[in-house]
């Protein structure tokens, strides 16, 4: 394909060159003619009279004109004749860019400068975060008053990374953080820096970071920073890795009292590279879960602020189990829908019902959790709850587990009885099991395999497993009250703290 290509190309160059030298050819025939003639009639003593003189006189003049058109419209001319001939063009200065040294990104497409944005979002419009309120406080009093934190020698963090599932709400929390420090937001899909031309990612986390740094204070804002930030070697993809080195090198840049602030987000940590999550680059960790029944009632009365409602919203609260705060805008959005269809002013139950079976049914598909798969989550966290010990929320994934430096086998296996309490106490209290949290059991399933594989601690993981799980039934037997107590907090409270 690129031969054709370039046999095409040199043929349109010889195209070009012989419709130039034939325009001059005529340029010089038509000027030679008109020269002779009048050299002719002012030498010779004959009047010239007749048709054939006017006409060959107006021929010349003619053809002296037509040949001037012709000169002054010719690359349009060409470009009729070859209109592949622009691409043409193009490539042969991308040729001549590259024989004479230039950046090769060059003959990548160039992009205008990055410009931010000014957000008008407070926490005031964001329900359903009063547990990281405190700590997005302090970043937002680090941008408004440094010289406070600097005289003690504390240095701005460079970097926060918000963990959480998908419509938490990740992105309107940073446009929050910006709105309240009233500083520049420059927001950025990670995925938008890369490109199939490599470097050119690169290029564009440097010029976002220099006109952060010219705006400072400011804040850039990384959505979805997996895209660029998973670990390196994890398959080849060199404009990646080379944009996600870019990344690393500008945060590394960055002085303490630059005034800039990196916000990214990302639905899974475990996947970034260990270079992005060292202290000095994201130093702080802010990790988003689904909203609990108290949250979702503050996100509902903001999202019917300035409507006239007469419903439930308590009730409708405690029916959206877990729902993030994207599905319940979405669920008053379309019951508002219903009630415009209705020619009402005033959202009512009906309206609310209606939404429901739209987006449970409909096109959206979301789930709504009755009390019987309620009831099952319920037992899973709470089984989880007494053999771990730890807080959690109804709708939590996976466990927070100590972290070892040189685990023991005792702790591996304590480790793997804590991903299984889930499901073990589902058995028991159920008399079934369940299909819940599959990861749960994979993890499990990894622990042991290192167990075997790296560690040599065990013969068999399946021998393993079953003995654990033999261990938790009777452990979990023995203690039905305790487990079905932490059950029914779960179910009115929608998390558990000791």
């Amino acid at each position: 394909m690129f031969q054709n290509f370039n046999k095409n190309n040199v043929d349109n160059k010889i195209d070009k060159k012989k419709l130039d030298k034939n325009l001059k050819i005529m340029s010089l025939s038509a000027i030679v003619l008109i020269v002779l003639f009048f050299y002719t009639l002012l030498k010779t003593d004959t009047s010239l009279e007749g048709t054939s003189y006017y006409g060959g006189m107006i021929f010349l003049f003619v053809l002296l004109v037509l040949t001037f058109v012709l000169q002054k419209y010719k690359d349009q001319i060409r470009a009729k004749l070859h209109p592949d001939e622009k691409f043409g063009n193009q490539m042969e200065k991308a040729e001549e860019q590259y024989e004479s040294g230039e950046n090769k990104t060059k003959l990548a497409p160039s992009y205008t400068s990055v410009d931010p944005i000014t957000s008008n979002i407070t926490f005031e419009d964001v329900a359903g975060i009063s547990a990281i309120k405190q700590e997005l406080e302090e970043v937002v009093d680090f941008l408004n008053h440094p010289k406070k934190y600097q005289k003690f020698g504390v240095s701005l963090p460079k970097g926060v990374l918000l963990v959480g599932p998908p419509g938490v709400g990740k992105t309107l929390i940073a446009k929050a953080v910006a709105g309240e420090a009233s500083v520049p937001f420059f927001y950025q899909s990670a995925a938008s820096f890369v490109h199939i031309y490599v470097g050119m990612g690169a290029k564009r986390v440097k010029e976002l970071f220099m006109a952060a740094k010219a705006k400072a204070p400011s804040i850039i804002f990384i959505d979805e920073i997996d895209a660029i930030g998973k670990e390196r070697g994890l398959g080849s993809n060199d404009e990646r890795e080379s944009t996600l080195n870019e990344l690393l090198t500008q945060m590394d840049g960055f002085e303490s009292n630059s005034g800039v602030m990196i916000i990214a987000a990302t639905n899974k940590i475990e996947v970034l590279d260990d270079a992005l999550l060292r202290a000095g680059r994201f130093d702080r960790r802010v990790f988003l879960s689904l909203p609990s029944k108290e949250d979702r009632l503050s996100i509902l009365q903001l999202y019917l602020k300035n409507k006239k409602s007469n419903f439930d919203i308590e009730k409708l609260s405690s029916d959206t189990s877990g729902f993030n705060s994207a599905a319940l805008s979405t669920l008053i959005n379309e019951a508002v829908l219903h009630m415009i269809k209705r020619d009402g002013n005033t959202l009512l139950e009906e309206d609310i019902s209606q939404a429901k079976q739209k987006i449970q049914y409909g096109k959206k598909q979301i789930k709504f959790l009755d009390d019987v798969q309620k009831d099952i989550l319920a037992t899973y966290q709470a089984g989880k709850a007494f053999i771990t010990q730890k807080e959690l929320t109804l709708f939590q994934e996976g466990v927070q587990l100590d972290e070892y430096i040189y685990p023991s086998k005792t702790q591996l296996q304590e480790q793997i009885k804590a991903y299984l309490s889930g499901s073990v106490a589902l058995e028991v209290l159920k008399g079934e099991s369940y299909a819940i949290f599959e990861q749960d059991t994979q993890q499990a399933y990894t622990i042991a395999k290192q167990m075997q594989e790296e560690y040599k601690m065990i013969l068999s993981v399946e021998a393993l497993i079953d003995q654990l799980r033999s261990d938790l039934k009777t452990q979990i037997k023995n203690n039905m009250e305790k487990i079905t107590e932490f059950k029914k907090r779960l179910l009115q409270d929608e998390q558990l703290v000791f």
